[in-house]
């Protein structure tokens, strides 16, 4: 029979027996200093990834610094995931570190591939590794271990969590720790098995390997195959990540990341400015009102005088059409002058339309004293039948808008539409598109300083401690 071939991503770990009966019962708290540096790396995974991409695409290559910095995210992670709730097989202390530390009892190398598909970095993340995602998900539960998503991280970025099957089985396996002193021999042979097809998938869609993760499930710590590990070949000066370049990663990412929303921003404000101005030059935003009580209004917006803000706004239109034909009333005016005059009306407040407005609250009362276009709060109306069109100049001050029936009576039923010029929108969006570019360049100049001087520096020295006298 032959033996299953070396994959190029190798995952081992050994059972480090003795383990505490009742210590894997807080290793969640003592893991949590790594958790948050966990935090800040994979926040920036998904962004080095994609610089990978990229470079993938244009030269067939995973720049090595690059490659040094996603590999060690997930050796560390490996590492961490090992002494916690994805194995519980040791109670030695994960290394603060990048690097492989051969005498770790959980281990996970990477070869480094000289040359990559650009085809197959198209679909390879995602499409062909839909069928292991299903699989995972399985091993891992909900969004599974590692898959691209919103960690908001996704955030974008990966989620990394110990559920499922494996959350279930390293559950059981520490009930038994904690009776019986030992942890069971089959169960960690199952869980690793399935942690190796995890991390395998991790790299594949990472981009780390062209190499499709086998179907199979190779059960125990040590890997077992009829070759030796693929070499790793080693640059004449290795990658070496500290933790100012880290820094400098991460604070890239963020970088990024801003640029990503304030481009968005500045995208659909220009868009809007450019297609969805109406003849008359409003941007408008249309709803259908329908209350049983006097009077529906918005809740008070307060204006600021400034001249900018003016500028901003521009003037305000506000439209509303009787479903019935019943003859309506439209008004703005200063928001204490109309609460005084509907103090003690019963009147809807309208919650948000972004929520079908679902916050709408109705105000108690009886009908209102004195029809509404005799009131005297208004600054600007227009009542009849039809459509009734209030055009208004914004003004310094805190105002609120109302429609009623002409009469007063109860019971509306109206399409609205209410829109401003916005004089303002197409430089606010310009703005934000500068500054997107600006935060986007900075945050690939961190990046890419940061992995450029990974890549020119030298290993890293580690020091040899003096040997001790033979008599001691």
């Amino acid at each position: 029979m032959t033996a299953p071939r070396s994959y190029p991503v190798r995952v081992e770990a050994t059972l480090d027996e003795p383990l505490s009966r009742g210590l894997w019962l807080v290793k969640w708290l003592l893991a949590i200093p790594h958790y948050v540096v966990l935090a800040f790396l994979w926040f920036a995974y998904p962004f080095v990834t994609i610089a990978a991409f990229f470079a993938i695409l244009v030269t067939g290559r995973y720049p090595r610094s690059l490659f040094a910095f996603t590999s060690g995210v997930l050796r560390w992670s490996w590492r961490v995931q090992y002494y916690s709730y994805a194995g519980l097989g040791t109670d030695r202390y994960p290394p603060f570190t990048f690097a492989d530390v051969p005498d770790y009892p959980a281990r996970l190398e990477i070869a480094y591939p000289e040359r990559l598909s650009r085809g197959l970095v198209l679909v390879k993340w995602w499409l062909l590794a839909i069928p292991h995602f299903v699989i995972i998900g399985v091993f891992a539960g909900g969004g599974s271990w590692l898959m691209f998503g919103n960690g908001d991280g996704s955030d974008g970025g990966f989620d990394w969590a110990a559920g499922g099957l494996v959350g279930v089985l390293v559950l059981v396996a520490g009930v038994v720790l904690l009776f019986t002193g030992r942890y069971p021999r089959p169960i960690f042979d199952f869980v690793l098995g399935m942690d190796r097809w995890v991390l395998r998938v991790a790299a594949y869609v990472s981009l780390m390997t062209d190499e499709y993760p086998p179907f199979r499930l190779d059960m125990g710590g040590t890997e077992a195959a009829a070759e030796p590990p693929h070499p790793q070949p080693q640059p004449a000066h290795a990658s070496t990540w500290t933790g100012g370049r880290i820094v400098a990663a991460v604070s890239g990412a963020v970088l990024l990341l801003g640029a990503m929303g304030l481009l968005t921003g500045g995208g659909a404000l220009l868009w809007a400015d450019r297609t969805q101005r109406d003849a008359d030059g409003y941007l408008t935003g249309s709803t259908t009102l329908a209350s049983d009580s006097y009077a529906v209004l918005t809740d008070p917006v307060r204006i600021s005088g400034a001249p900018d803000v003016v500028t901003a706004v521009g003037d305000v239109r506000i439209r509303a059409t009787a479903v019935d034909g019943h003859p309506l009333f439209v008004g703005i005016g200063r928001s204490e002058a109309v609460a005084g005059y509907l103090a003690a009306t019963e009147f809807t407040t309208l919650g948000s339309v972004a929520d079908n407005r679902s916050g709408d609250r109705v105000h108690p009362g009886g009908a209102p004293a004195t029809p509404p276009g005799d009131a005297g709060v208004w600054t600007a109306t227009a009542s009849g039948s039809g459509t009734q069109t209030v055009s208004w100049p914004v003004g310094d001050g805190q105002w609120t808008a109302v429609v009623m029936n002409a009469d007063g009576s109860r019971g509306i039923s109206v399409r609205a539409e209410a829109g401003a010029t916005a004089p303002a929108i197409g430089w606010i969006a310009l703005g934000l598109l500068l500054a997107g570019a600006v935060l986007l360049a900075g945050g690939a100049l961190l990046i890419g300083f940061a992995a450029h001087r990974a890549h020119r520096a030298g290993p890293p020295v580690t020091p040899v401690p003096p040997e001790l006298p033979s008599h001691v």
